[in-house]
């Protein structure tokens, strides 16, 4: 806890803070910041005249029986939000990170335009001990895109950015994703007019295997009848405790840095099991085509995959890769897409023009997606991005301040980690005209309605950082196209195939994690029914 003398301010404070070797200090290896004395910076109130939580009040409303102690972190943020307003300052606990909390858009954008070329971004920092301390032995100062910063980051990201950024490499994969959609659709059994019985978990094995296509270059078959696969269920669980314990022991005050609790001990596991299983994987790739070469086997680079790329790389590189896109793709993929499904089936009519684009580009129920059909879905995309803003997955955005900035007025230095909060946002008719309903065409550009209007110049969002879904900037989410490229393939097959009807509230639809999660009490509840027309009429019912 970092004491302030009588007389000392709050800003000085913190100028003393990033000064020192604490948790807060500011590490760059880019030129320091210079201080401002310009008019904007002199005329904005100082850093201490922010509404702050103060050390007692904290541990009042933190600890077991307090006022947020049993709040997840979206129902957190809102209710700091309600009670301290728009912005708010939120110094650390028990060695954690203090932050500067903002739902103003405009704060968003100057944070953003100021993050110079190596953006350093809060979090992460249970993942970073296991890499870094836990199993250094094996990272062996490969730790990936996620935990690292600076220069760290900037190297592997370059490593790896020309293999998973160039459309050309995400086109290698419309096939085999084609097979994983085709198995999908098989699970909903059309003989017995009957869907599985936890269709949120048949989402959940549809994702780990897309995702494992291309991180792993193998299908691990948990789709099929005989899909359990000992090892990819474990991988599922391990990847499910990493966001449930993260979010828990990195978003609220937590002594996991003094004392080894059950709860990091058992994050520890998992990912540790995380390594083995992705290593186990990729050793098992390598033995493969170790065995091509040997017979001969020569594919032009056009064709080679992009494990097999990264391998060419590095095998600690390709192997910390898969590792990085098993755990930043397969719940994020999950959530998106059952957040679309929920929201096209509540919205059939919208559900009915996506069918008929669909029906143009898939003429035949075993029509395949190629480059040029994957260009011709406009509304597609437009119902995912919509689907995106009503069932946010992230929760919001952080960055360490590249320089001294001013934030909704007040002058806030740089080294102040900020977290950019959107979630109110997301549904303000300040924002998003007729905030309420599923409008994909807000987001289609020159569409006109019957009446031969655009919807989308009455709704256009007015500032594009409102809505960052894959994030802003070089750290911008590097398996973005390969995300896009899944829900796409995905949600255009399952559409069609089939009508979508879910007829129950959807209020408590997903649960916060790290991230938004599906809540399987609400989505895959034995008594509530998720009903899958057959496009030729027969009824499929989850009960």
């Amino acid at each position: 806890m970092l004491k302030v003398r009588s007389g000392l301010s709050i800003i000085q404070a913190q100028k003393a803070a990033l000064s020192v070797s604490s948790p807060l200090r500011w590490q760059t290896t880019e030129a320091v910041a210079e201080p401002r004395n310009d008019a904007e910076w002199l005329q904005a109130r100082p850093f201490d005249q922010i509404p702050s939580t103060t050390f007692l009040s904290t541990v009042r409303n933190f600890m077991p029986g307090g006022k947020y102690s049993k709040l997840d972190i979206v129902k957190l943020f809102k209710a700091l939000q309600y009670d301290y307003g728009n912005i708010l300052y939120l110094p650390g606990m028990m060695g954690g990170t203090s932050y500067l909390m903002t739902h103003n858009p405009k704060d968003f954008e100057v944070v953003f335009r100021n993050e110079g070329v190596w953006p350093h971004r809060p979090g992460s920092y249970t993942l970073r001990y296991h890499r870094k301390t836990h199993r250094k032995d094996f990272f062996q100062g490969v730790e990936g895109a996620l935990p690292t910063q600076g220069k760290t980051w900037s190297d592997f990201r370059s490593a790896v950015n020309p293999v998973l950024m160039q459309p050309k490499n995400v086109r290698l994969y419309y096939k085999k994703m084609s097979q994983v959609n085709q198995e999908f659709v098989q699970r909903i059994d059309i003989d017995t007019q009957e869907a599985p019985d936890d269709f949120l978990n048949v989402i959940n094995r549809w994702t780990l295997e897309s995702v494992s296509v291309v991180a792993l270059d193998k299908q691990l078959g948990l789709l099929k009848e005989s899909g359990d696969n000992d090892q990819a269920v474990l991988l599922f669980k391990y990847l499910d405790d990493f966001f449930e314990l993260t979010a828990d022991l990195e978003m609220k005050p937590s002594i996991w840095r003094y004392v080894k609790t059950p709860k990091p001990m058992k994050l520890m596991k998992s990912l540790d099991g995380v390594q083995e299983i992705t290593s186990a994987y990729v050793d098992e790739a390598i033995e493969r085509l170790e065995k091509e070469a040997k017979e001969g086997v020569v594919r032009p680079e056009s064709e080679q995959s992009v494990l097999e790329k990264l391998l060419k790389i590095d095998k600690k590189v390709a192997t910390v890769m898969a590792m990085d896109m098993l755990m930043a793709g397969v719940d994020t993929t999950s959530s998106t897409f059952t957040a679309a499904l929920l929201c096209l089936a509540k919205n059939p009519e919208k559900q009915a023009v996506l069918r008929e684009e669909v029906m143009k580009v898939l003429p035949e129920k075993d029509s395949e997606f190629t480059e040029a059909s994957m260009k011709n879905v406009p509304y597609l995309r437009a119902c995912i991005k919509e689907s995106q803003r009503i069932y946010s997955l992230v929760i919001g955005n952080g960055r360490f301040l590249n320089r001294d900035s001013v934030l909704s007025g007040y002058q806030v230095l740089a080294g102040t980690c900020v977290s950019m909060v959107p979630l109110s946002l997301l549904s303000s008719e300040e924002h998003f005209p007729k905030a309420a309903e599923f409008l994909p065409e807000r987001w289609i550009r020159n569409a006109t309605d019957s009446n031969g209007q655009c919807p989308a110049n009455d709704l256009k969002l007015k500032n594009p950082f409102v809505f960052l879904p894959f994030g802003f900037g070089p750290r911008m989410c590097v398996g973005k196209r390969i995300v896009d490229m899944e829900l796409v393939l995905g949600i255009a097959r399952l559409i069609r195939n089939f009508s979508i009807e879910f007829n129950h509230p959807t209020e408590n639809a997903f649960r916060s994690s790290l991230i938004n999660l599906p809540n399987s009490k609400h989505i895959s509840h034995p008594k509530l029914s998720l009903q899958l027309e057959n496009l030729e009429g027969t009824y499929l019912h989850l009960y």
